[in-house]
């Protein structure tokens, strides 16, 4: 499903290309992240205007709400939100686990731990849920996805080495009972998603490598082994050094015959210095959530991506911006970015209008499909 196409003789940067069920996607690239079936701000149409090529949807809020039995009586995710190209879900573990710090009004954990799987109460209604990795996997097939992520447990950093080391053996088993119930969904559907794993670890090297190698492992147990893997666990309070650090001793040792994602990552330079060492995919919820703020990202005099400040991140709020009828981008493929000033946008959100934080972050989420195909372009010519 995965073929490499150039590797870079300038870095571990390479060009691939994934083949799914709804389209072919040329690595690297970048996700918009449509949590809940929709994309904040934005729409389906939107991201066809923006040439997006994979949308990210979450396994967790959309079991929760609407449920998948309702999505899959819609005819599957795709048809639910009018996306026709492919979709990759990660599996709700990160969202779950994020939830076993709160208590509810009776100072009990929302969170149960067990070898099996998880039991949670929902956010929303309070009622009882138990997901295992069986259960998420049949999800992530009712709901149509192309690319399905396993159920992993992902810990916050900082976290004591004890907790970390259980973590990624669980992590492990919980893979291969993964792996184990994809073969029964073969067995009975004839076709399955892609499945990745999740590599655990924390920042510790030889956690992080034994969670490779056991992956792996299991993967090799199955005939339908892991169609990719998925670096976990980062992102969540480590710094952008520790994180560089991490993709330099992983990324070397993970299989080239297959795509590598960093899950939740992040800043223009953090995907840049992180292509530069072999990743192929990428997610975050930084180009929406900072256009609600109106924080807007563009291009600094350039697009030289070895440059150190390639881009530039402003508030459009500033009170510079109030008389600047400069496009918010002369550059967009999308009329309103291209024919709207930046006064304008200023103005918008000066009174709160809605309309503003839509704009914001469109021109976020071009800046980023942008860069991506920048990044491509860079690969190809031998100038990254």
């Amino acid at each position: 499903m995965y073929k490499i196409i150039k590797k870079s003789n300038k870095s571990k940067a390479r060009l691939g290309e994934i083949k799914t069920e709804h389209g072919k996607l040329p690595t690297p690239f970048f996700m918009p992240v449509a949590t809940q079936a929709s994309i904040k701000q934005s729409s389906a149409e939107d991201m066809r205007r923006l040439r997006a090529n994979i949308l990210l949807s979450n396994t967790y809020h959309l079991m929760l709400r609407p449920g998948e039995k309702l999505v899959k009586k819609a005819g599957g995710l795709h048809q639910f939100m009018d996306w026709h190209g492919p979709i990759l879900t990660d599996s709700g573990g990160f969202q779950v686990f994020s939830l076993s710090s709160e208590k509810n009004k009776n100072g009990q954990n929302l969170v149960k731990l067990t070898a099996d799987g998880v039991h949670f109460k929902s956010y929303i209604s309070g009622e009882k849920f138990y997901l295992t990795p069986e259960k998420s996997l049949q999800i992530q097939a009712d709901l149509g996805v192309d690319i399905a992520v396993c159920l992993d447990e992902c810990v916050a950093l900082p976290a004591k080495r004890e907790y970390i080391e259980k973590s990624v053996d669980l992590t492990t088993s919980w893979a291969e009972k993964t792996l184990a119930y994809r073969e029964k969904l073969i067995k009975k559907n004839k076709k399955s998603p892609l499945v990745h794993c999740v590599i655990q670890g924390g920042l510790e090297k030889d956690l992080r490598l034994k969670s490779l190698r056991d992956l792996i492992a299991v993967g090799d147990k199955f005939k339908n082994g892991w169609d990719g893997y998925n670096i976990g666990g980062l992102s969540v309070g480590e710094t952008a050094h520790e994180m560089y650090k991490v993709l330099d001793y992983l990324v070397p040792e993970m299989p080239a015959d297959r795509p590598r994602y960093l899950m939740g990552v992040g800043y223009p330079d953090n995907i840049v210095e992180a292509v530069k060492r072999g990743v192929d995919m990428f997610d975050c919820v930084i180009p929406t959530r900072e256009g609600r703020h109106g924080r807007l990202f563009a291009w600094n005099g350039g697009k030289n991506l070895n440059k150190k400040n390639f881009y530039k991140a402003y508030s459009i709020s500033n009170a510079k911006f109030a008389k600047d009828f400069s496009p918010i981008n002369p550059d967009s493929k999308l009329p309103e970015l291209k024919n709207l000033s930046k006064a304008y946008l200023n103005y918008l959100f000066k009174i709160k209008e809605p309309l503003g934080a839509r704009l914001a972050s469109l021109n976020n989420l071009e800046f980023y499909l942008d860069l991506m195909a920048e990044i491509r372009t860079a690969i190809k010519a031998g100038k990254l």
